[in-house]
């Protein structure tokens, strides 16, 4: 039965995907730029006239891409490529392709979102549960609020603060870009710690403004749990207080968090666009700005269906792992 179902579940994750294609490829039609054109007239733009010869150089590129052929067949091509990781060239960085770039943007994207989404998240949950928890120490109650409040404030305002105070008055922090200029890329420990400190501000801001969520949820989650029977019963035979409340009440009000932190590693891809940008940082987000402002076709919809796989796999990895982490989650019927 669990070999059924996992196998249900992959062929909705195939499903999902060729939707997921599907309108990552009909949509930017609808808006009726031709994306070539486009590049080529602000190309021109920055050399004060409109150049010679521009239709024919179109139609060149129109062919080189693929776009000068019927419709119906451009997305039989299309899926052909994306069920063979080819997302085509990108057009405002020709002849550079697609995956070239987004493996390039990719690991600073993983790098910052992954290891802000984990801290941010162990944090949050150890606070949130400490929070409900009658025993914990009274200082906890002085330091929760202005976390809560935090969490209202988006990741780039926040941003925004923390570079007039760290990058202009203390001048402590540089505010822009993954690496200093000019610093020679390689796994040594000069460009690590330089990476290192380009990315304090933007993980801080994410970490402070993530951190109020997890632990307001944790605490929702640790109440609920502290009222039920189990609970009641463990105390009543007198077990030790760490014992009850780590492997009576986190672990059982945990599993939601899990949830929740699946999906969010699954979104990592997408996350904090604006804050990649206002830092300069190069990764997906920034990379996905870029495109956006030179209306680069394929390299949007690439990262669009990264993006969508990313989620999809990471929620059909949740269904799997489920009932590993809670044993009470059975797909076997009764």
């Amino acid at each position: 039965m669990q070999a059924v179902y996992i196998a249900k579940r992959f062929g909705v994750f195939l499903l999902i995907i060729w939707l997921a294609a599907t309108l990552n490829f009909f949509l930017p039609k609808l808006s009726g730029q031709d994306p070539v054109r486009t590049k080529l007239l602000q190309q021109a733009a920055l050399g004060g006239n409109v150049q010679a010869g521009m239709e024919e150089m179109v139609k060149e590129y129109n062919a080189r891409f693929g776009l000068d052929r019927p419709l119906l067949t451009q997305y039989g091509s299309y899926l052909y490529d994306v069920g063979h990781l080819d997302l085509n060239y990108s057009i405002a960085n020709y002849p550079r392709t697609v995956k070239e770039l987004i493996a390039e943007a990719l690991p600073w994207t993983v790098g910052l979102l992954a290891t802000t989404t984990l801290l941010s998240f162990g944090i949050g949950t150890l606070l949130g549960a400490l929070l409900a928890w009658p025993r914990a120490p009274f200082w906890l109650r002085y330091m929760m609020p202005p976390l809560w409040a935090l969490h209202a404030i988006p990741f780039f305002l926040l941003g925004l603060i923390l570079i007039y105070i760290f990058a202009f008055q203390v001048q402590l922090l540089p505010m822009f870009g993954g690496y200093s200029p000019g610093a020679v890329q390689g796994f040594t420990w000069a460009f690590v710690g330089d990476v290192a400190v380009h990315s304090i501000l933007p993980a801080l801001s994410i970490i402070l403004v993530s951190i109020g969520g997890w632990a307001l949820t944790m605490r929702g989650m640790m109440v609920t749990t502290m009222g039920e029977d189990y609970v009641v019963f463990a105390e009543a035979k007198g077990l030790r207080a760490s014992t009850v409340f780590l492997r009576y009440c986190v672990r059982n009000a945990i599993l939601p968090q899990t949830t929740a932190l699946a999906l969010a590693l699954g979104q990592i891809l997408s996350g904090a666009v604006l804050v990649e940008v206002i830092f300069g940082f190069p990764g997906i987000g920034a990379l996905l700005f870029q495109a956006i402002q030179e209306n680069d076709q394929f390299l949007i919809q690439g990262i669009v269906f990264t993006v969508i796989v990313a989620l999809g796999l990471a929620t059909l990895v949740l269904d799997i792992v489920y009932p590993l982490l809670d044993p009470r989650i059975s797909y076997r019927r009764t």
